[in-house]
């Protein structure tokens, strides 16, 4: 099972890709979003914002999200970690239930260019 340090640096590598990406993948991360992270197996909740082609986390709470972020994420560690390192595939993921993601219609639009 992933570690909420693990979880974190997951997000961190994440935030570093999108800010080195370019074309459509850059104007999709271009947004600026609330986001929020609910690893379901750790009962944590990392909140932040999507800006500047970024994910800025500014907290990390335990249980699910506080307030309702513009674009909700929800899924165990392991699956975070793995979806960062490449190794889970996020339309299969999200397909078959293992992530979760809620978002405005045309938030989803922009970031099916991110996925």
């Amino acid at each position: 099972m992933a570690t909420i340090e693990e979880c974190r640096t997951a997000l961190d590598q994440l935030a570093d890709s999108l800010r080195g990406a370019e074309g459509d993948v850059r104007a999709a991360a271009a947004m600026d979003r609330s986001v929020s992270c609910h690893v379901t197996d750790l009962d944590v909740t990392f909140a932040g914002r999507l800006t500047g082609g970024r994910i800025e986390v500014h907290d990390t709470f335990p249980g699910p999200p506080r307030e309702k972020a513009q674009i909700r994420l929800a899924m165990t560690g392991d699956d975070l970690v793995a979806l960062v390192g490449g190794e889970l595939h996020f339309a299969r993921a999200w397909g078959s239930g293992r992530v979760r993601l809620e978002a405005g219609l045309r938030d989803l639009f922009r970031l099916r260019r991110l996925l």
